[in-house]
């Protein structure tokens, strides 16, 4: 997503000036659109590039907002077949109750039916009368016991049948939101891509060339507090074996990441299972200081976690920063830090 660096900060590399944000939110970009078509821009290079990263923040924003409803979804998706996988079995076992019910009454239908108090004045053996009677109740018992049985599953069945139909209806608005942030985030990332069109050539050279740090050359030392466990030290060489593949929104790997993507592919090749969204991995351990950082923890960042690296080391994050921009190694100062957390 977007590595944002403040220009007051020391200690950053000229790789971190033009700051990681990525995929997200909605709300900017309507005093770009106020400007008649055709117009050329007015702002400076460094207005412009200023824009540029607020776009990107708010993609990001958006971006995880998509992730979560993404996940939503297929959430979503695997509770309704679940329900209705039980709605069928259910129905299943309503159709064989009705049909040895339909049974029973076929056969007392076609036995004749006779009024007791008549078939006894008829027999000609009381005592045997009167033991059948007493079978005869004994099915009675069993036949209400099988309706009342029927009844609860009908009960039940409509039970899971309006749970659903609730699922459905929840299914249906998650990805009604999945769509809306889909066209929040393109549309946040095509004004970006107009802005920087606009920039002038040797500008535009600057931003891609900070846009390309990290892809290239050796990868730096890292030193320091060795990782807090074993799964953290595999999520770590992972994330490490990830730099220079390309920033995606939405994706989380292996080809392409946005920047909670990458951690939870990084962590799943540790056996790991985490949540999709950088808030959520803002709070899927505990939290330690940044003074106490170990490779494998977890760094987000912005007040509202809209961001997330992964800790290496000597100062260093790696993090899947904006589009163009592949997965690259920062300054973990890049951005106001919101947590570090370890699983």
């Amino acid at each position: 997503m977007v590595s944002h660096r403040r220009p007051s900060q020391t200690g950053l590399t000229a790789s971190a000036r033009i700051t990681v944000l990525s995929a997200a939110a909605a709300t900017a970009a309507a005093a770009f659109g106020a400007a008649p078509a055709g117009a050329e821009p007015q702002e400076s290079p460094q207005a412009t590039r200023a824009e540029v990263d607020q776009l990107y923040e708010e993609a990001e924003k958006a971006t995880e907002r998509f992730n979560k409803a993404d996940e939503t979804v297929e959430r979503l998706r695997e509770r309704v077949a679940r329900a209705q996988d039980s709605v069928a079995r259910g129905q299943e076992r309503i159709n064989r109750m009705r049909e040895a019910l339909g049974s029973v009454a076929g056969a007392q239908y076609r036995s004749g039916g006779l009024d007791p108090a008549v078939e006894l004045f008829l027999s000609a053996d009381p005592d045997t009368y009167l033991e059948h009677a007493a079978v005869l109740d004994r099915v009675g018992e069993r036949q209400s016991a099988a309706l009342e049985d029927l009844r609860g599953e009908q009960r039940d069945l409509g039970q899971q049948r309006a749970e659903a139909a609730r699922d459905l209806a929840e299914l249906e608005r998650s990805r009604s939101a999945v769509a809306r942030h889909k066209r929040v985030v393109e549309h946040k990332l095509s004004e970006a891509r107009k802005l920087l069109n606009a920039l002038p050539d040797e500008e535009r050279a600057d931003f891609d060339r900070a846009s390309r740090a990290g892809r290239d050359g050796a990868l730096p030392e890292l030193t320091g507090l060795a990782p807090a466990s074993a799964h953290a030290a595999l999520a770590a060489l992972a994330a490490r074996g990830a730099v220079g593949r390309p920033y995606v929104w939405g994706a989380n790997g292996p080809a392409g990441f946005d920047c909670s993507g990458l951690v939870q592919w990084s962590y799943a090749q540790a056996g790991v299972g985490l949540p999709r969204t950088s808030q959520a991995q803002a709070n899927a351990g505990r939290r330690v200081p940044l003074s106490e950082a170990r490779p494998g923890d977890i760094v987000t960042y912005r007040g509202d976690a809209s961001h997330v690296g992964m800790y290496m080391g000597n100062g260093q994050v790696v993090h899947a920063p904006y589009p163009g921009a592949a997965v690259r190694y920062d300054p973990v100062g890049m951005m106001p830090v919101h947590a570090v957390t370890r699983v």
